[in-house]
């Protein structure tokens, strides 16, 4: 017999999360030689482009982890775009993970109404498409290999 509750419980989610993490890391011999190593935790990388009065005109957020870089938001002003600045800062946290974290590959998720096409230039390849998420709109998983 089972009691199935529903409310949200900090705590319980932080059990739950070290628990599936045990398991996890039981089960995959690469996740358990990343334990106690710098690729363990993400990593944030953010790189922001600012105009000659400092205001903010794009940025990219995103972070790193084993060997991996993960595109979180990339945004260019619409007054901005069509320069190139939205390729520059790609290019710029691909470098960055590259060089500085050794990160082999990158990957993002975007919209159909934002910029597949876009990333398709940089060189990401299209990995899993969601459709309807949400509904009316579909969603793309793309990967790059760097270096």
């Amino acid at each position: 017999m089972f009691r199935i509750e529903t409310e949200v419980d900090k705590e319980r989610a932080q059990l739950l999360r070290s628990r599936l993490r045990a398991t996890n890391t039981a089960a995959s011999p690469v996740l358990r030689e990343l334990r106690g190593t710098p690729d363990e935790r993400e990593t944030p990388l953010h790189i922001w482009a600012l105009d000659a009065t400092g205001t903010l005109v794009g940025g990219l957020v995103g972070h790193t982890w084993a060997t991996w870089l993960h595109v979180t938001y990339l945004w260019v002003d619409e007054n901005t775009r069509g320069a190139g600045l939205g390729s520059r800062l790609l290019r710029e946290a691909e470098h960055t993970a590259h060089t500085t974290r050794a990160c082999q590959a990158s990957r993002l998720e975007t919209w159909d109404f934002q910029a597949p096409d876009f990333y398709k230039k940089q060189g990401y390849e299209v990995v899993c498409v969601i459709p309807d998420y949400p509904p009316g709109v579909t969603e793309y998983t793309l990967t790059k290999r760097l270096g």
